[in-house]
């Protein structure tokens, strides 16, 4: 009888023990990684999961649009797929942020 309690006991402890060490840090980690996701900003320089660097120019719900910063060209990631912020940007005015959403000229287009 004392045998099939301390077996018992055994598996709860490896249980916990698996729990305390493995489970729960993970949790934590995801918990930080959601909140940095869902912090981004206008102005921010973030590195996808992939190695790609670029600044935040665009935020929407589920759809971020990053700025590459040599080539000016603009890409949409989903938010899942930013691994890092490397630098917090500045909070940058409304003006500013319309300005740089502004659509191709006539000009611009050829």
């Amino acid at each position: 009888m004392q045998q099939e309690f301390s077996g018992i006991i055994m598996m709860i402890i490896l249980f916990a023990v698996m729990y305390f060490m493995m489970i729960r840090p993970q949790k934590k980690k995801d918990k930080e990684v959601k909140e940095m996701r869902d912090s981004l900003t206008v102005g921010d320089e973030v590195i996808t999961i992939g190695g790609i660097r670029g600044k935040v120019v665009k935020v929407n719900d589920e759809v971020i649009t990053l700025e590459m910063v040599h080539a000016k060209q603009r890409i949409e990631f989903t938010k899942w797929a930013i691994g890092s912020v490397s630098k917090k940007g500045k909070e940058i005015k409304a003006e500013v942020a319309e300005e740089i959403d502004v659509t191709p000229t006539d000009d611009e287009e050829k």
